[in-house]
């Protein structure tokens, strides 16, 4: 028993000491010192919020013919399934009455119900009503005219708002977005922009607090040198347009619809926002 205590008291003395070696190591520990020597030459970047504003879709699209079918075997479906209705119960109950009113043999409140609306007169009015009705177009006057500042284009698609930036030498498209500022949440700078770019006549919903996507890219090397930072990291933050318009006649902006993204946006910027942008 008491070799055993011995044995077990100089296995504890030798990994102290292994212990001790491997702290003092550790203070001059090459991958250490690598590690340190990268993040003090690390580089700078500016962190950006951007806005995703989207007006929703005001009328329903248009069914291709695969929806027509099922949309059309759908409706038989529920007619051969469903109760009759209270239009129906009274159709037949209008027809029993028809049947009575042959015999002769009638008294003066079955002749006075006789002379109430029927079932059918309700379906007639119904008819004439329609007939007089004429739906409103889906092709717009901002459709006919191709007004791309229009909301009031493209109803059955969902509609992002873009803007015209300088960036580096050349002007391009791209979602309003800005510089974070000191004590901003990402969050709160997507709704400083929103509202200074466009002086608070627009109201969105925003979704949440996180963003919905990513994007980073490089300042001309002139710029680098001069701000010592190498570009920006944009975090996207998806909102719902609610109310309002764009009041600044100055300002370049347009109302793209899906499939008008590529052809204004950069590639790789484009690419990068088709990740969050639903399908229509």
């Amino acid at each position: 028993m008491a070799g055993h205590l011995k044995q077990d008291l100089k296995l504890t003395s030798c990994l102290i000491k292994l212990l001790r070696n491997f702290n003092t190591a550790s203070a001059v520990n090459p991958l250490r010192q690598e590690l340190t020597t990268t993040s003090g030459s690390r580089e700078k970047w500016d962190l950006m919020s951007a806005v995703c504003l989207e007006r929703k879709p005001l009328i329903t699209r248009d069914f291709n013919e695969i929806e027509k079918k099922v949309q059309l075997l759908m409706n038989e479906l529920e007619l051969e399934n469903s109760m009759k209705s209270d239009h129906e119960l009274r159709c037949i109950a209008d027809q029993i009455r028809a049947e009575k009113m042959k015999d002769k043999s009638l008294n003066v409140d079955m002749i006075d119900d006789a002379l109430q609306q029927t079932g059918q007169d309700f379906v007639d009015m119904g008819l004439n009503e329609l007939k007089k009705f004429t739906p409103a177009s889906r092709i717009t006057k901002a459709d006919k005219e191709n007004n791309v500042k229009s909301m009031q284009r493209k109803l059955d698609k969902h509609l992002v708002l873009l803007i015209k930036e300088k960036l580096g030498d050349k002007s391009h498209w791209i979602m309003p977005f800005g510089k974070r500022q000191e004590g901003e949440t990402m969050r709160q700078t997507a709704e400083r922009i929103l509202a200074e770019k466009f002086n608070k006549t627009i109201h969105a919903r925003f979704y949440g607090n996180a963003p919905c996507g990513f994007y980073k890219f490089k300042y001309p090397k002139s710029l680098q040198a001069e701000s010592n930072v190498v570009g920006a990291k944009l975090f996207f933050f998806k909102a719902q347009y609610l109310e309002g318009d764009v009041k600044d006649k100055k300002l370049e902006y347009t109302w793209a619809a899906r499939e008008e993204l590529p052809k204004l946006l950069l590639e790789d910027y484009n690419k990068n926002i088709s990740l969050f942008l639903m399908d229509e």
